[in-house]
């Protein structure tokens, strides 16, 4: 429920189209009658110009203070430069849980219609704890690192959400068959959590074939837990069973703090051109309005957001339309009332 007090969100508009598509979403914020009060701060190649500084200490404090942050993509270097803004914030504010709700819009055809996944993947551990070094020139080893902490929060937090909101089967997905220390702890915590919740159904796969089986047949999973890596993976090819990137939502959460972020990159191709689609933010923002307690807020953003897409008359070029952005946010905006 609203109050009176506004909600200090932490804002990283990022870059590329970043700005742009940011801006259309605290628009439609800022409609739905909640009270934002916003803390503006750039991260990544744009905050190293201005305070030399990827990260600056300012943004971490705005985190640390307000507990909550929307971000909009920040590009990250490919083979070199700075490391990802992404897992940096991650690992800082221990976000263990990367969640991605995967749902189809309606109005756009996709090969399956009506896929409802959730996707939950460890968002701190695995190869992306970044421990690289090269043994020999030429050779080059990277350390995967699994834990019983870690692994076991995991299947926790899935398992919770699972129960509460009436999901009724969960799947780890693990290569144990060869990683058998690694992968094979991640599996034994799986196992032992879900001794504590018998009215899910509980299953395991191989990565390699469940990635088949998904493009093939996505409705026979519900909830798949992943490791880091296979996360990020499995997140992005489910993400393009309904449409690609720049439709789904995605949550970074933690016991202290969360952030909230548009998964797709930032097009720098395209930036300035008022012509991005702003939904993968929008949707990630209702995900932060569920979060603060703003359930009708969230509701209302969320059912218009699918009647524009219903209509199909306002919609963005990589969905089909001619609409550009803000023309897609006013669609947005008419469509609350």
């Amino acid at each position: 429920m609203s109050t009176s007090t506004p909600h200090k969100v932490t804002l990283i508009p990022g870059d590329g189209i970043g700005p742009e598509v940011t801006q259309a979403v605290v628009r439609i914020l800022e409609a739905t009658g909640v009270k934002f009060e916003w803390e503006r701060f750039a991260a990544g190649a744009e905050a190293f110009e201005i305070y030399g500084e990827y990260i600056p200490a300012d943004l971490y404090d705005s985190i640390e203070r307000n507990k909550v942050a929307l971000k909009g993509p920040v590009t990250t270097p490919v083979g070199g430069g700075f490391k990802s803004i992404n897992v940096t914030l991650r690992k800082k504010f221990d976000l263990f849980a990367n969640f991605r709700p995967i749902k189809n819009l309606p109005g756009l055809e996709t090969k399956w219609p009506g896929v409802d996944l959730i996707i939950v993947r460890e968002n701190t551990e695995g190869e992306y704890v970044g421990l690289e070094h090269e043994v020999v020139p030429g050779v080059v080893e990277s350390i995967k690192v699994i834990t019983d902490k870690g692994s076991t929060r995991i299947a926790k937090f899935a398992f919770d959400y699972a129960r509460k909101h009436g999901r009724k089967k969960i799947h780890s997905i693990h290569k144990a068959n060869i990683m058998k220390l690694s992968d094979g702890l991640f599996l034994r915590c799986a196992r032992r959590v879900a001794e504590g919740y018998p009215e899910i159904l509980y299953g395991e796969h191989i990565i390699d074939n469940t990635c088949m089986q998904l493009v093939m047949n996505p409705f026979q999973y519900d909830t798949l837990l992943l490791e880091n890596l296979y996360g990020d993976i499995v997140s992005d090819l489910c993400a393009g069973l309904v449409g690609g990137l720049g439709l789904v939502p995605g949550a970074n959460l933690g016991h202290e703090c969360a952030i909230f972020e548009a998964v797709h990159g930032s097009a720098p191709d395209i930036a300035g051109q008022d012509i991005a689609n702003p939904t993968a933010l929008l949707q990630s923002a209702v995900l932060m309005l569920h979060h603060l307690n703003e359930e009708a807020a969230a509701n209302k953003v969320q059912k218009a957001l699918e009647a524009v897409y219903a209509e199909r008359k306002t919609l963005t070029r990589d969905v089909g339309g001619k609409a550009g952005t803000s023309q897609f946010a006013d669609a947005v905006l008419t469509a609350m009332g």
